[in-house]
This record gives structure tokens, sequence and C-alpha cells, in this order.
């Protein structure tokens, strides 16, 4: 259960623009043209992907597998910045679950192993395994998959019966049929699907192949087609743009929202926090692949580059301009410092986290009761996180911005609900 935090501050329209030398309009246009630069390198980098993927489909082996997932691993390093225009953006929030949605019951796909379970009450198509049966019954109702296409998947498949972890799209989806389930428990390694899962006649295992190909084919398109909508959105006339600037103090309030929901209830309580909780190592990000240090990084970095108000593009180009932090060096320098500080530590934080993963020492091992590495590793994110929300929320009282709801984790705010 997830609660709001509000956090109130004196509204001081006076503030709104003549104030400021740094023109908010600015600020603005810099953070759009940012997410415009990120969604178009996501697109980009999920256009390499899908050709990864039909090149795997095409001509099965070890190798392609490899640099299928190689191209997932590449895809994310872009998206994952853009995690930080969730939450005040609603045309981000409406639409984010169709790429990014987690965590998911991956019976609903393909097989799994045995001690995965069926069917349980809150979710009847658990185990439906869409690749292995070209009918199935959902709602009473008989559902034709023989073909297995985008629409079938985005249309009737992902969060079907009304629930969550039924996600049939998106990045995970994805993962899961490149790297299948990871089994290793806190044990080292990742899933390990064989590339012979889509191979043909009587090289095929898990059976199925040709389903499998035509499933991993459809949810590539939707998902290359969804960031397609999404880098549209944000161009000059862009409705995500538009709604962003048509009021400077809302837009402003827009950014603020997105850093610190991000920062504080969904990547420290959610993403790190509860899963370090319950020990648990199916309570990763990328739990397929074991790429959750590098999700938790960029989803920082993200934040980061929005105060900033810079990014570096997939090509190397930086994309800069009037910034937050701009704007409230303006009224408060020592403020700017402490936030551009506390941003700094996160960073570093995460990249110790990062670094540990990318040495042998895999996130999922550093949720292991007992663990007491990994847990230090976990929570200086964590800490880092919560510490910088705080310096986030005297950013909106210093601007002058009222009633600002950043979203909360009862992992932080009310632990014992947790194990209820």
């Amino acid at each position: 259960m997830r609660r709001m935090l509000s956090l109130t501050a004196a509204l001081t329209l006076g503030c709104a623009t003549s104030a400021f030398a740094v023109e908010r309009s600015a600020v603005l246009d810099t953070y759009a043209s940012i997410a415009a630069a990120k969604y178009q390198d996501s697109l980009t980098s999920a256009q390499k992907l899908q050709d990864a993927v039909e090149a795997l489909i095409l001509d099965p082996s070890a190798e392609a597998l490899q640099a299928a997932r190689a191209a997932w691993f590449a895809a994310r390093v872009p998206y994952q910045q853009t995690e930080v225009y969730r939450f005040g953006n609603a045309i981000v929030d409406d639409w984010e679950g169709k790429v990014n949605a987690w965590p998911l019951d991956e019976g609903l796909i393909d097989y799994v192993d045995s001690g995965y379970g069926g069917a349980t009450d809150e979710n009847m198509l658990a185990a439906l395994n869409v690749v292995a049966n070209p009918s199935f019954t959902l709602s009473g109702t008989t559902v034709d998959a023989s073909a297995i296409t985008p629409a079938l998947l985005a249309e009737t498949l992902h969060e079907a019966d009304g629930v969550e972890s039924n996600v049939a799209t998106g990045y995970h989806a994805i993962e899961f049929l490149l790297w299948g389930q990871d089994l290793n428990g806190f044990g080292d390694g990742a899933g390990a699907r064989p590339w012979t899962d889509y191979a043909s006649g009587d090289a095929c295992t898990g059976g199925n192949c040709d389903r499998r190909a035509a499933y991993l084919s459809a949810v590539t398109e939707l998902l290359v087609s969804d960031l397609d909508w999404m880098a549209a959105q944000w161009a000059e006339d862009g409705a995500a743009r538009v709604a962003l600037t048509e009021n400077e103090a809302a837009g402003i309030a827009t950014i603020l929202t997105g850093m610190g929901s991000l920062s504080y209830g969904e990547q420290a309580g959610e993403r790190m926090r509860l899963g370090l909780m319950l020990n648990d190592p199916e309570e990763e990000h990328d739990c397929f692949s074991d790429n959750t240090h590098n999700s938790h990084y960029y989803d920082g970095l993200g934040i980061q580059n929005v105060y900033l108000g810079e990014y570096v593009r997939a090509d190397g180009t930086l994309v800069k301009g009037a910034s937050l932090s701009d704007l409230v060096a303006e009224q408060d320098p020592t403020l700017d410092a402490e936030m551009k500080e506390k941003l700094a530590a996160t960073m570093m934080a995460l990249g110790r986290i990062k670094t540990a993963a990318e040495a042998g020492f895999a996130y999922d091992q550093m949720l292991e009761r007992g663990n007491t590495a990994g847990e230090e590793l976990v929570m200086g994110g964590v800490n880092g996180l919560i510490d910088q929300t705080r310096s986030i929320e005297r950013v909106v009282t210093v601007l002058g911005l009222d009633h600002i709801g950043f979203e909360g984790s009862d992992s932080l705010d009310n632990p014992g609900a947790v194990f209820e």
C-alpha cells in the first residue's frame, strides 16, 4: 500500500516570473527538450533491440541471443533516465505501465519452473502460458490467441482481469523472453534461457518455439511504437510539452513532483528498501537479467540531470539549458549547493552498488538476510535518496510552491504494514 506524502508551502504568486532573472519558461523549455532527447534515445535504442530480436528469430544461435540481450541492456540506459518524468506529468503516468510495468507474473507469458505454482485467487491467469495455448478463457469468454499479435498483447492480455501483475508488454516482458526465470535465488547468475527456445524443428526446447518467437517479435514491435508515440508528445507542439508550459508555476511543480516522488516513495521505498525488508531476490526491478543495479543508477542520474538541466545523449551530444538549479541559486545559493551535494552523494552511493554488481556481487545477493555488506550498499542508496528528498522539499518552499504531493511507501512511512 502506498500513500501520498503531503507537502505544503506558502504560495508566493509574485515570484512566478518577474522576480527571477532566470525565466521559468526557459527552465521548462530545457526540461521538455531533455525529455524529447531522452525519449528519442529510448526509441532509437529500442529500434536497435528490435533489429537484434528479428535477427535472433530469423537465425537462432547463442550469439544472436547474446546480441539481443546486449541490445536490451543498452535500451535500458536512456529509458531509466526518463522515469523522473513520471508522477508529475499525467500523460507519462497514463502511458508508463505499457512499457515498464513490474513485477510481472511471468507464467502468464511462457513456461515456468514447476515450483512457480499455478493460478491463485488473486490472479487466475498467473500460469496461463499464452505461448503454449492458442486459446484461453478470459472473464468467461474464449479468446482466440492462435495469432500472437501486438493487438492481442496490448488490448487483451496486458493487465487482463484488471490484475496489475498480468504484465504482457514492455521491457520486462521482453527481458523474460530473452533470459527466462532467474532460478538462482541468492546465488550467482541471471536467467539462463537457451537459444534453442527459438530454434526450429527437433532442436526446439521449451516447446512452441514459433509462438515464442511471435510473442517476442510482437512485444518488441509494441515497445517501439509506444516509445515513438511518447517521443512525439515532447516535440515542439507535442501534448506533453504544451501541458507542461501552460502554467509556469504548475510546470515547475511538475518537475519537483517527479523528482521527489521517484527519489522517495518509488526508488528509495518500493524498489530498494522494500526488497531489503523482505529479503526477497525477486524484489528487484530487472530480476531476470540481474540488471537492477543499472536501473537504480540511471533512475538516480535522471533525477540529477533534471535538476542540473543537462543530459548527455547516446551519441555524446550534450543537451543543456536554463535549469532548476539556476532558479534555486538565485533565491538561495546555499540551498542550491546543498541540493547539488546531495544529488552527487546519492549518485556515489548508487555507483557503489553498480560497481559491486559489475564486479560479481549481484543485487539479488545483496538482499539476502544477514548479508551485512549488501545491506550497507543498498541502504547507502536508500539513505542518499531520502536525504536528497528532504532538500527537494526545501526547494519547494524556497520557490514558493503549494500543495505538492510526493509518492510515499509503507516501507519508509509505515514499515509494520509491510508484514501485515
